[in-house]
């Protein structure tokens, strides 16, 4: 803790870290993430968001062979056939999401009414309400970033909706639905850092990642010098410093002055400014291109084609669309500027 002292004395004058910032923001961060932990399941919590569809752009079919991932963000046509895993979440009445629940506007549990909230679980909502005819039939599971995949694995959830970005390697483990948001790996870092983004400027920085996330993995191709890796000597007290279970630790961390900044997607990094005002995304922009899907178990082909299905609904519509709604509630003030989803891509076998 006297890290943490040294460095809270120093930016005192600055007025700290507000808004979630300093002890206070990290003992209330704590009690989230512990919460996610400990408490991995609730049911409903979450207000249904107010919904329409979204059209936007062309429909690209994309030939794919089976044996090579050429394009990850092509995913199985639409269809509202029922099959095993469709019959499995009529059987049980509910339809099992993994959820996040300490990422503010994302998926987040609302300090003043407990319940769930975000443009994920807008997007849960609306899959929940083609498959079973109700928004509310919902068990929400809390899953820590780095068991998102084990999740599934393990039959403890139908879906995955936790930002979770599509890509080839992901794919050789789960399957994917088409994608419903675009996003890219943005630096995070204190207003007054003298850090300037993804560039020579981290040399020498602390900069903390996801365990499992694709932050972790563009630091491991090029990390500008950035001490980003935990080496654990058997004497260091906190093994977990640089790489967390929890996105969400290393906006605590970042508080604690036990690093100097996040690597994470800008979508979530823009969450975490508004939770601090005193951090902020560096740089011009995110240096990656990147597309979140909905996942599922691996060769859950009917489930995959029944969410691409509600997907296209939930596009439908232009600016009235329930994307766009979705979008202007929670998203819009801090990632301002996007008029469309991303248009998505199927195989052609």
């Amino acid at each position: 803790m006297a890290r943490a002292r040294t460095w809270a004395r120093r930016r005192t004058p600055r007025g700290g870290l507000r808004g979630w910032g300093g002890v206070t923001a990290m003992a209330v961060a704590c009690v989230i993430t512990a919460a996610l932990t400990l408490l991995p399941l609730s049911q409903h919590g979450g207000r249904t968001a107010g919904a329409d569809p979204v059209g936007s752009g062309t429909t690209a079919t994309v030939p794919v062979r089976a044996e090579v991932c050429t394009d990850p963000e092509a995913s199985l046509p639409p269809s509202s056939a029922d099959g095993p895993g469709i019959a499995k979440i009529k059987a049980r009445g509910k339809l099992v999401a993994g959820v996040d629940q300490n990422s503010y506007r994302w998926g987040y549990r609302n300090p003043y009414s407990g319940e769930l909230e975000g443009f994920d679980i807008d997007l849960v909502r609306a899959l929940a309400k083609d498959i079973l005819g109700d928004p509310d039939a919902v068990i929400f599971r809390a899953i820590p970033t780095n068991q998102r995949i084990a999740a599934l694995e393990r039959d403890r959830v139908d879906v995955i909706v936790r930002t979770m970005t599509i890509n080839c390697k992901r794919l050789e483990q789960v399957s994917f639905s088409t994608a419903y948001f675009r996003t890219g790996q943005q630096i995070l870092a204190p207003k007054d850092s003298p850090i300037t983004g993804y560039d020579d400027s981290l040399k020498g920085k602390r900069v903390c990642s996801g365990e499992g996330t694709t932050a972790f993995e563009a630091l491991e191709k090029e990390s500008y010098g950035a001490i980003f890796r935990d080496e654990f000597d058997g004497t260091e007290r906190d093994p977990d410093r640089l790489t967390v279970p929890n996105q969400l630790d290393c906006l605590v961390r970042l508080q604690l002055g036990e690093v100097d900044a996040v690597l994470t997607d800008n979508a979530l990094g823009a969450g975490q400014a508004a939770q601090d005002p005193a951090v902020a995304l560096k740089g011009s922009g995110p240096f990656t291109t990147e597309f979140y899907g909905v996942a599922a178990k691996k060769g859950a082909d009917d489930l995959v084609a029944r969410v691409n299905k509600v997907l296209v609904d939930y596009r439908a519509g232009g600016k009235d669309s329930a994307w766009m709604v979705s979008y202007r509630k929670w998203l819009a003030a801090g990632l301002p500027g996007i008029t469309a989803p991303p248009a998505p891509k199927y195989r052609s076998n």
